[in-house]
Formats: C-alpha cells, structure tokens, sequence
C-alpha cells in the first residue's frame, strides 16, 4: 500500500481513510456477504481457526498486553522486524476458548492483518469494526472491544517501529 500515513489513524495524508489491505478487505466482504445469524456463525469460525501463541509467548503470558476494554480476558503482543512503516509485523492473540466471541474478533484481526507491514496496520480505518455488519448480532460493547484491540495494536506496532 502506498497511501501516506499522517497520524496513524487510518487517515492518508488528505485525510480520506486509506483502502483496506485485501485479506482485510476479503474478511469484511465475507461478513456483508452474509445474513445477521451467519455472520455470527462466521464469526466463531474465526474463533476456532485463532491460531496457538508460540512457546516464547505461552511460556510468558506476562509478556502479552490485556485489552480491559473486552468483556473477556484478552491479551496481544506484536512483533516488529526493523524500524518505520515497511517494518513486517507479527500478531498474537491469547483468548480462552469459553469466549468465541472475543477469540472470533482476536482471529478476524489476526487473519486479516497478517503478513502486512507497520505502515499498512497503522492505515487501516479505526472503525473497520463497523463494516463487518456484526452490530446487529453482537453487542456494541462488544464490538468496542474488537476496536479497542485494533487500537493496541497500531499503538503497539508504533511504538516499537519507532513511530
């Protein structure tokens, strides 16, 4: 992706929101593709497919950041290769099992940033949240706390890629 970053919030320098990285893209077409109570089920199939933290993070759980805006236990770290907005990023998610919906937002988060670089993880739009058409089979608290992940995160990926 080639749109300027100006603060990190999913604006481009002209302040119109950038376009999403197409795994992004693809997950939320999938969700509008899909009635309320598929959506649902969509979205706890991204629950069973959040991938196991690695050892080096299952080990240290001390390690991870809690997202308190989740009803649910949550916890993430990334991980930054390099320095500035062409630095890859890593993503990991821990989320007990007996929570599908949290783990369901932690893997639509984790399958549609991964393999992208800090700046594309920093341009996608904070309220992505939205246009999966999740609000009328989830909560908005709930649905906040997707949000409030996404938020760590692009804070996370800041701070350690030293912007």
């Amino acid at each position: 992706m080639t749109t300027p970053i100006a603060h990190g919030d999913g604006s481009g320098a002209d302040g119109a929101s950038a376009p999403l990285p197409p795994a992004f893209a693809q997950v939320v077409e999938d969700f509008q593709a899909l009635a309320g109570r598929d959506r649902l089920q969509l979205l706890l199939e991204f629950a069973d497919g959040l991938p196991d933290l690695p050892e080096r993070y299952a080990d240290h759980p001390e390690l991870l950041e809690p997202v308190p805006e989740c009803q649910t236990p949550i916890f993430l770290i990334t991980e930054v290769d390099g320095e500035g907005e062409q630095a890859p990023m890593r993503l990991f998610f821990s989320a007990p099992p007996e929570a599908p919906t949290t783990r369901g937002f932690a893997g639509i988060l984790a399958e549609g940033l991964e393999g992208l670089t800090v700046g594309e993880v920093l341009a996608v739009p904070a309220d992505v949240t939205e246009t999966l058409g999740l609000a009328e089979v989830v909560s908005p608290l709930r649905l906040r706390g997707m949000g409030a992940m996404l938020g760590r995160i692009k804070r996370q990926l800041g701070e350690k890629a030293g912007i």
